[in-house]
């Protein structure tokens, strides 16, 4: 078991770049500057974004889904399939209401807690059992906001909020090296530790 799918999650079009839903994007968009090998290539047969690289000697494909963040599924269903890739092969990655920003957090399975992309997913893939890694992006309450949760997640970031999700996906990059090599205990390890 090692991770040969990244999957970011988020909405496409230039008005949803910047908002808080659109982490995944931005994760995975910093794993393929950084990446040797491809460049993102649109894929009409998985509508999204496909980039194929090498990390670690390993051959891992980046993905970033081009339907709106609840068909999420489709892209990664498609993918998943066409190239035989199983559920817990798979790192989807996320923003997160439940973590603060500045903290990025690993784990396998588990419910969707009410996030449209990963619902999405979990049909599509018949089952939970894939790697999240959640990009906290706080929550409107614990910020004194009063806006509904829906409209938090489509806007941009605070200065200081977005300068944290930065620091977060930074620590995020840093264990991709090892999920790709199977080295899950360690990974966790590492980013939840000190953090």
């Amino acid at each position: 078991m090692s991770i040969r799918l990244i999957v970011g999650l988020g909405n496409p079009g230039p008005e949803y770049e910047q908002t808080r839903h659109n982490a995944g994007f931005w994760f995975v968009d910093n794993l393929e500057n950084a990446s040797q090998g491809g460049r993102w290539q649109k894929e009409a047969r998985f509508s999204a974004f496909v980039a194929k690289t090498k990390i670690n000697g390993n051959d891992v494909w980046l993905l970033k889904p081009q339907t709106f963040m609840n068909r999420s599924g489709q892209a990664v269903g498609a993918l998943a399939r066409f190239f035989k890739i199983a559920p817990e092969d798979i790192l989807v990655v996320h923003d997160d209401l439940d973590i603060n920003p500045g903290l990025a957090k690993l784990k396998r399975g588990g419910s969707s807690a009410g996030h449209n992309g990963l619902k999405d997913i979990t049909s599509a893939l018949g089952g939970q059992d894939y790697w999240r890694l959640r990009i906290g992006v706080g929550h409107p309450r614990n910020q004194n906001l009063k806006s509904p949760v829906i409209d938090y997640v489509l806007q941009r970031p605070r200065h200081e909020d977005q300068n944290l999700i930065n620091e977060a996906i930074g620590h995020g990059m840093q264990i991709i090296p090892l999920l790709c090599d199977g080295q899950f205990d360690k990974a966790m390890k590492d980013l939840h530790t000190n953090r």
